[in-house]
């Protein structure tokens, strides 16, 4: 009696055993949910990196069957990169191609690159960013925001509506600051100018208006955005390199399976050096271009570039004293240029 009681015991646990397995087998052949993350850029509908980056998005959705799909907004319709930061952190957006100094929250030191007439080659920089790039990365992500390669945007030139070719000269000039950015503004003011801070979209009215007349970036995002349509000069001289990062919630990589991360990763992250790459070529190419549009280039002297570099040098001791940078990294950074020059 008691044999036939433990052989039907058993043998209903293993029929509660099979069961359960069969449910098990059934939950993990089902597919992760789809999930759609939403990017953000200020950048222009119709640019070409716009449209890699699209076709990269849709790659990774047929990739993964449907799995992770990414929903891109341009032309700063989610507002400017400050504001995408802001959504990030809030869930409502979950990644955005970013001006670099936007997550200085993230990792001050990022700013390195930015510093006034650091660089005095394409070489030097590229000597520079392969012993620093990936330390910057691991800055960020540290800081809580991951990032891709870094994307160069370019050196930066004074474009205006007189000629310029002295700190003197920028006496009266209203001069454009993203909003948001009080380091931008500290710098602006070491050349006894007033800033004008404003959302990058609304820059473009600002010069038609003549609410601003200089702005200082790569020649690449002043055509891209028309700027140069309304500015009659530019010096010839790269005040500053800048560069941009493509950014994403961690959580977004975190919520993926390791076969989908893999993918992801694959597609994008070789895009982002493709776009590095070529930014260089085509600001190369907009410097030149903005000789066709009737801008006249205006070179400082020797003795105007001695003028620029000391009040450079004032504002890198500035950034410092500010602790926008740290004492260890300008010293990594002083080292690899040094070693740029050798």
């Amino acid at each position: 009696m008691f044999a036939e009681t433990l052989r039907e015991t058993l043998k209903q646990r293993l029929r509660q055993t099979i069961q359960m397995a069969g449910v098990l087998v059934v939950m993990f052949s089902l597919p992760l949910e789809a999930r759609t993350y939403k990017i953000a850029t200020v950048a222009p509908d119709g640019l070409g990196w716009i449209k890699d980056l699209r076709q990269a998005f849709k790659t990774i959705d047929a990739q993964t069957e449907g799995r992770v799909k990414f929903k891109l907004y341009p032309g700063g319709v989610q507002g400017d990169d400050f504001t995408v930061v802001r959504k990030m952190r809030i869930g409502q957006l979950h990644g955005g191609a970013l001006a670099a100094g936007t997550l200085i929250r993230f990792y001050t030191d990022l700013q390195i690159y930015n510093m006034p007439l650091q660089f005095d080659s394409f070489a030097e920089v590229d000597s520079v960013r392969s012993d620093m790039d990936q330390g910057i990365i691991d800055g960020i992500t540290a800081g809580g925001m991951t990032v891709l390669p870094l994307i160069e945007t370019g050196f930066a030139y004074l474009m205006s509506n007189k000629p310029v070719s002295s700190p003197d000269d920028l006496t009266n000039l209203k001069v454009w600051v993203p909003e948001g950015d009080p380091l931008g503004e500290q710098l602006v003011k070491l050349f006894k100018v007033s800033p004008v801070p404003l959302n990058i979209t609304d820059v473009l009215a600002a010069l038609q208006t003549g609410l601003v007349d200089a702005v200082a970036v790569p020649p690449l995002v002043a055509i891209a955005l028309q700027w140069h349509n309304h500015v009659t000069h530019v010096m010839d001289l790269p005040l500053m390199y800048i560069y941009s990062v493509f950014a994403l919630d961690p959580s977004v990589l975190k919520r993926m399976s390791d076969s989908d991360r893999i993918i992801v990763l694959n597609e994008l992250e070789p895009l982002m050096r493709r776009i590095d790459s070529v930014n260089r070529e085509d600001n190369i190419n907009a410097f030149e271009a903005l000789d066709d549009s009737g801008i006249v280039k205006v070179a400082p002297s020797n003795a105007e570039l001695s003028e620029w570099q000391v009040i450079a040098d004032r504002a890198v001791q500035q950034m410092l004293d500010a602790e926008e940078i740290t004492a260890p990294q300008l010293s990594t950074f002083e080292r690899a240029l040094e070693r740029a020059r050798q």
